[in-house]
């Protein structure tokens, strides 16, 4: 039998919402003031899901614990696939001492760690997106600063703000190509639209992330490089998705500002010296191998992972590799049984699907861990060296993996059992003001879930519909979920776990949110202004697409 959410249980909206809120409040809280291991806190918030999902929004007890494993199912997968196998990619290259020499070349292209953190977090993390998203391009970038003399925080956290402008388009334009099957918003236009919003925060992004390491006085050294990234990622980003659509935004985008970056690098270099104290990094030299004094044996294996990601992530790579085996596997006692109705889904809405879908050959984690031996073999490891570190690499990730599992159990409790709904639906009752809070509304969608596509599934079709009876466009607002949604990738729980294993700090996940908070919620708002400024400004209403 189905259930059918009911989005004002205690039939009082204010208090209804009060205790929507609750599970989030406590997982805040427990990270970031009460300084809970994460992992506790995670389950601590998971708990208290579970239960105001049964005992007030009145959710099938067998329906709830059926969400919660779904979530943390998909939490290990493909999501923990991703983590486990960046980690193990790095930790093979740290043993065999290469980041020593690898350091020294990116000394040598851009010497400047103002300038290092704009081609590696933002012009580099963008392209990994464009890839394979799903906290990639945040390990990866993450894992990077760190050897290169970064301080924790400073390379969690700045990693975290970089992957903001890209996440919209994400990996090959999932997100958008998953609103329009949720919303039924065309992606081609919606695609238009969101190319007619993030561009402004892809200049913006570079100098807000180097004024958050070195200052504004810092920031306008080294302006040429941080206007030379963000431009030349800004422009194919709106050309793109404007012409072309949102399948191959951020591979090119970022393809053109990592180029252009390392091109006038070749004729330009800062007069000043970056005044921010960088940590002493002490590269291990493995006894089973001696570190390399070539810089293209160092970079190999990033080489590698790009090249692989990028055929990998492919539409017709993994259409050929979902034919050897992606099952979709029902989940019992949730498939189908669980019943969104308006506002937020429209009347003739069917039940929500709940499929976990086993996609291991074409899991972008398994291209990580193909392109992982590749190196590894490459570098000189034997099948049982890299054996035992695949396994002493499990154990060192294993508190994040339980972490990132409880962390969508959460988030798939929510979302089944109606609570998010009920706090969308708060924001959605504004107005005239309703372009900025459904704005806000993305960014609450992506700090719950983790995803911009989890929060297009989520609220899709609630903006569709809210967006109709106030009279602003559909497709201003569905674009102003995704535009706001990559606001709220820096604080969600599952991105700051994924920062926190790739620097090696985790047990600091409360400094990290704390670190990026106020950062999130400042560009969400500036986001919420613009987009205002689209739905009733002149001449910001021409850009509006109709």
């Amino acid at each position: 039998m189905t259930w059918a959410q009911n989005y004002d249980p205690l039939h009082n909206v204010a208090l209804s919402t009060l205790v929507a809120a609750i599970p989030v409040v406590v997982l805040l809280a427990a990270i970031a003031w009460l300084r809970i291991k994460v992992h506790i806190a995670a389950a601590t918030g998971l708990a208290v899901a579970l239960l105001i999902a049964v005992l007030v929004y009145g959710m099938p007890t067998k329906a709830a614990g059926a969400t919660a494993v779904y979530g943390a199912a998909f939490g290990l997968f493909p999501i923990g696939w991703i983590i486990l196998n960046v980690i193990f990619l790095y930790r093979l290259t740290v043993d065999r001492g290469l980041f020593g020499v690898l350091r020294d070349s990116l000394a040598r292209v851009a010497p400047d760690p103002r300038v290092q953190l704009i081609l590696i977090a933002f012009s580099f993390g963008a392209f990994i997106e464009g890839m394979a998203g799903f906290g990639a391009p945040v390990a990866i970038t993450g894992a990077i600063l760190i050897q290169l003399g970064f301080k924790p925080l400073q390379a969690s956290g700045l990693a975290l703000i970089a992957n903001t402008a890209p996440v919209a388009f994400g990996s090959l334009g999932i997100p958008i190509t998953t609103l329009e099957q949720v919303a039924g918003l065309d992606a081609k236009l919606v695609s238009a639209m969101v190319g007619r919003q993030l561009p402004f925060f892809s200049l913006l992004i570079p100098f807000w992330i180097v004024a958050v390491f070195a200052g504004w006085r810092g920031m306008w050294a080294v302006w040429p490089v941080a206007l030379t990234a963000g431009a030349a990622f800004a422009l194919p980003q709106f050309l793109v998705s404007n012409f072309h659509g949102p399948w191959l935004v951020d591979i090119i985008a970022g393809a053109c500002s990592i180029g252009a970056t390392v091109l006038l690098l070749r004729f330009w270099k800062t007069k000043d010296k970056c005044s921010v104290a960088m940590e002493k990094v002490e590269v291990s030299n493995s006894s089973e191998g001696k570190p390399t004094s070539s810089p293209l044996q160092a970079w190999m294996p990033w080489a590698i992972l790009t090249a692989i990601l990028l055929v990998w992530g492919t539409p017709q790579m993994k259409a050929a590799l979902d034919k050897l085996a992606a099952p979709k596997l029902p989940v019992p006692g949730l498939h189908n049984l669980v019943q969104r109705v308006s506002p937020v889904a429209p009347p003739s809405a069917p039940p929500e699907k709940a499929e976990f879908r086993l996609n291991l050959f074409s899991a972008t984690g398994t291209g990580i861990l193909i392109a992982a031996l590749i190196a590894g073999f490459v570098m000189g490891y034997s099948s049982k060296q890299m054996f035992l570190q695949y396994g002493r690499t499990l154990w060192h990730v294993r508190y994040s993996l339980l972490t990132i599992a409880a962390m969508l159990a959460l988030g798939n409790v929510t979302k089944y059992s109606g609570t998010d709904a009920t706090l969308g639906l708060a924001l959605a009752q504004t107005g005239g003001l309703y372009p900025f809070f459904g704005t806000l509304l993305g960014w609450l969608g992506v700090a719950l879930t983790g995803s911009d596509t989890a929060s297009n599934v989520l609220f899709g079709s609630l903006q569709r519909i809210t967006a109709e009876q106030t009279g602003v466009s559909p497709i201003l607002m569905g674009a102003a979920n995704s535009s706001g949604g990559v606001m709220g990738k820096m604080v969600d729980a599952q991105s700051i776990v994924v920062a926190s294993t790739a620097t090696n700090w985790f047990g600091h996940e409360g400094s990290i949110l704390r670190y990026v908070f106020w950062h999130s919620l400042a560009l969400a708002a500036l986001m919420g202004i613009l987009v205002l400024l689209q739905a009733y400004v002149a001449p910001f209403t021409s850009m509006v697409v109709k």
